[in-house]
């Protein structure tokens, strides 16, 4: 990747405004550079941590499943089978680290070889109702199921803590007024890597050491 021109001093700031949150147009004004140049080094960001997203290890214990819909507000259907939004399967370990993944359709043959390939079998896994789970109630994995037309969580049986994240990403996600289909992925990438990394000094001295040995 090629060097940056910009001072170490100048790196130094747009990488603590990126981990801040603030938009590229922001961090611009701020450090007195280009909007473009701005752009450009927040988009080197997202692709060091896409690049060095590491392939976590398998999930074990509780693990909670759901998928999601991102895209702008359009009128019409919302939510599964909503036109034009990109489908993206999540798992979280409860307690621990998510792992998302953009996929084609959410199909039983799409989401049960990404959840074989990321969860450790008698695993126990928690889902909704929505039919593409049926297929766990036949597999390796121990499966439970709230039914949100009635309630949202029963004792340990809910899928809370995954729908929080899909809460924060879409929440970090909304201030770009809209993301390039093409760049998606780094997007969402930088989501689960804030909520794997949730120290802020962290995600600054990860990002320094990525930049060290890629940009600067």
């Amino acid at each position: 990747m090629r060097k940056s021109r910009l001072s170490q001093h100048k790196q130094n700031k747009l990488i603590g405004l990126f981990v801040a949150g603030v938009t590229a147009r922001t961090a611009a004004e701020r450090v007195n550079v280009n909007k473009t140049t701005a752009a450009y080094y927040f988009h080197r960001l997202r692709l060091l941590i896409y690049q060095n997203s590491s392939h976590l290890e398998m999930f074990d214990g509780e693990i909670e499943a759901d998928e999601s819909y991102f895209g702008g507000i359009r009128k019409g259907k919302r939510g599964r089978g909503a036109a034009g939004k990109t489908a993206v399967f999540g798992l979280l370990k409860r307690n621990g680290k998510v792992y998302t993944v953009a996929v084609p359709n959410t199909q039983s043959a799409t989401l049960l070889p990404i959840i074989r390939e990321q969860v450790k079998p008698d695993s126990l896994v928690y889902t909704d109702f929505y039919r593409s789970y049926d297929v766990l109630d036949v597999s390796e994995f121990n499966h439970f199921r709230i039914n949100h037309s009635t309630h949202f969580a029963e004792k340990q049986n809910h899928i809370n803590g995954i729908e929080n994240f899909w809460n924060q990403a879409k929440r970090h996600l909304r201030k770009f007024n809209g993301i390039p289909k093409a760049h998606f992925e780094l997007y969402l990438k930088e989501c689960e890597w804030r909520f794997n990394n949730s120290n802020l000094k962290s995600q600054i001295s990860i990002l320094k050491q990525l930049v060290k040995g890629n940009l600067a």
